[in-house]
């Protein structure tokens, strides 16, 4: 019984799963680090006169809410089932169950994850460009060096011409090593959605400490309907 004690990163990410998924981490970690970072500074500076409680409490709703939502993404993008991590609601008041939220680690953690977001987003983005820009340039060399200035392709620059394709033959070997250069950006770029998910499983998944609370409420509740089927 209880959560699932089977690795929850267990398969390998797809290539289009994981170049779908890593491309819009850095807009989103440079949204969430901003909403995170004003949300954060007002509603502490603001708590004091009372302005800043729903400010706070719309930062942790919020924060828990595109928690759920970043699951469900890695999830349908990179193939990872991460499970709910929060403690249970108890409580017969809001009071109660906002002090639950408030001391959940989990709660914290998605904060973290989000914070995180910015930095990690723009490395993940200036990897990936620059693995697929060269690759996928070198491919299509054959192709476009035709319609570059003066109908010829220089490396490393136009001014600093150490190599000059001015057919399709001259360029064919940059299109192999172009090929070389696809299969090496795959590599990086599954590495990195394998990567991501495994920073994703740590932050936005439950703890052990989580884990055990559910299993003991299971437990009370197998206890509960055999009591009452007695």
């Amino acid at each position: 019984m209880g959560l699932d004690r089977r690795p929850d990163v267990a398969n390998k990410p797809s290539l289009t799963g994981s170049l779908v998924y890593l491309l819009p981490n850095l807009p989103l970690g440079i949204f969430a680090a901003t909403a995170i970072t004003v949300l954060l500074t007002v509603g502490v500076g603001t708590a004091i006169i009372w302005v800043g409680v729903p400010l706070c409490a719309l930062l942790i709703l919020g924060v828990r809410g595109a928690a759920g939502l970043e699951r469900a993404r890695v999830r349908g993008l990179l193939g990872v089932t991460i499970e709910t991590p929060y403690q249970p609601l108890t409580g017969n008041t809001q009071k109660e169950r906002w002090k639950v939220r408030l001391r959940d680690r989990a709660t914290w953690r998605d904060i973290t994850y989000f914070l995180l977001m910015l930095p990690i987003g723009i490395a993940q983005f200036g990897l990936l460009i620059g693995f697929w820009a060269p690759a996928l340039g070198l491919v299509g060399l054959p192709i476009y060096y035709r319609y570059l200035p003066d109908g010829m392709w220089s490396f490393p620059s136009d001014d600093l011409p150490w190599v000059t394709v001015h057919s399709v033959p001259e360029a064919l070997p940059w299109a192999a090593l172009g090929v070389l250069l696809v299969a090496v950006a795959v590599l990086v770029t599954k590495g990195l959605g394998d990567l991501h998910a495994k920073f994703a499983q740590a932050l936005l998944g439950p703890s052990e400490s989580i884990r055990r609370v559910v299993d003991q409420l299971e437990v009370q509740q197998i206890r509960s309907l055999s009591t009452v089927a007695k």
